[in-house]
């Protein structure tokens, strides 16, 4: 390995220095520069030690600045999938959680990488009808529903049986251990599913809203899955930078099927969504068609 090799893997390692951080080491290379124009009989021991002077001011300075210095969190600088995941656990412990009333809609704006975007109004309580994209979806009243958008314009607004399914869960886990038995569904059907897995944490983090305490236990459970990946620089579905957290494809899946990628913000932990899609907005508003 040469000196450009051994600069190139520390940096990879430890991540680049801020500028104000490179001003000191660079001062110090030109004063060694400029010694050596007053030695000019010592040029050949001044030449051999300048390739090895600048790898170790270089890596000097790069090993100075901190992961927390240079735009990314603790620890994210060369990602751990477990550290990233406990740190989003945290973040999402700390959210306030202000439940909805009953009578709200849960508004849900998601971009993708390739358009359109879609957007949701989500019945609170699951009784009002909802509206996604431009479907509009029955709420359940009295054990009923109307049906919207079928093929047969005679069934049009009939009513169906149905169960009221609110999208505020406090149904859900609240320990890491118990939120993955009921993302896996069955103890001992684990092995090789770690895409499905991603896939449950998808989209209970997407259109639906969780307790504080079950939005930690969601990403601490994911913590738990074998063969995970963390990817240092991945942007989400809206071009937002962060670090992915890559899900292997489940065994027997498709040879065409990719693996999953969340996407977290590097410095909050905060989850963002995956490479080809983003949350960018999601709250609550007083009716169906409203925007914050």
């Amino acid at each position: 390995m040469d000196e450009l090799d051994l600069i190139r893997d520390r940096a990879e390692t430890v991540g680049f220095a801020p500028a104000e951080h490179l001003a000191p080491a660079r001062e110090r290379l030109l004063a060694a520069a400029r010694g050596e124009r007053r030695h000019r009989s010592r040029r050949w021991v001044w030449v051999g030690g300048a390739s090895v002077g600048l790898a170790a001011a270089i890596t000097a300075v790069v090993t100075l600045a901190p992961a927390d210095q240079v735009g990314v969190g603790p620890a994210v600088a060369h990602a751990d999938p477990v550290k990233v995941l406990t740190a989003a656990a945290d973040t999402a412990l700390k959210d306030p959680g202000k439940p909805p009333r009953p009578d709200q809609f849960l508004y849900v704006k998601t971009e993708y990488t390739i358009p359109p975007n879609r957007e949701v109004w989500l019945s609170v309580d699951g009784t009002r009808d909802s509206l996604i994209g431009s479907a509009k979806e029955g709420g359940c009243r009295n054990g009923k529903a109307p049906m919207y958008g079928t093929n047969d314009p005679r069934a049009e607004g009939t009513l169906q049986d149905c169960t009221p399914k609110t999208i505020y869960r406090t149904d859900l886990p609240t320990t890491a251990d118990a939120m993955l038995a009921y993302l896996y569904g069955k103890e001992a059907d684990r092995a090789g599913r770690a895409g499905y897995i991603g896939k449950a944490v998808y989209t209970l983090a997407y259109e639906q809203v969780l307790q504080p305490a079950s939005y930690a236990a969601l990403f601490e459970a994911a913590a738990k899955v074998p063969g995970l990946t963390a990817l240092d620089h991945v942007t989400d579905g809206a071009g937002r930078p962060g670090v992915g957290i890559e899900f292997p494809v489940s065994s027997g899946s498709s040879p065409k099927a990719q693996p999953i990628v969340l996407v977290f913000d590097a410095t909050t932990y905060q989850f963002l969504g995956t490479t080809d899609s983003a949350v960018t907005v999601k709250t609550y508003v007083d009716a169906v068609g409203q925007r914050p």
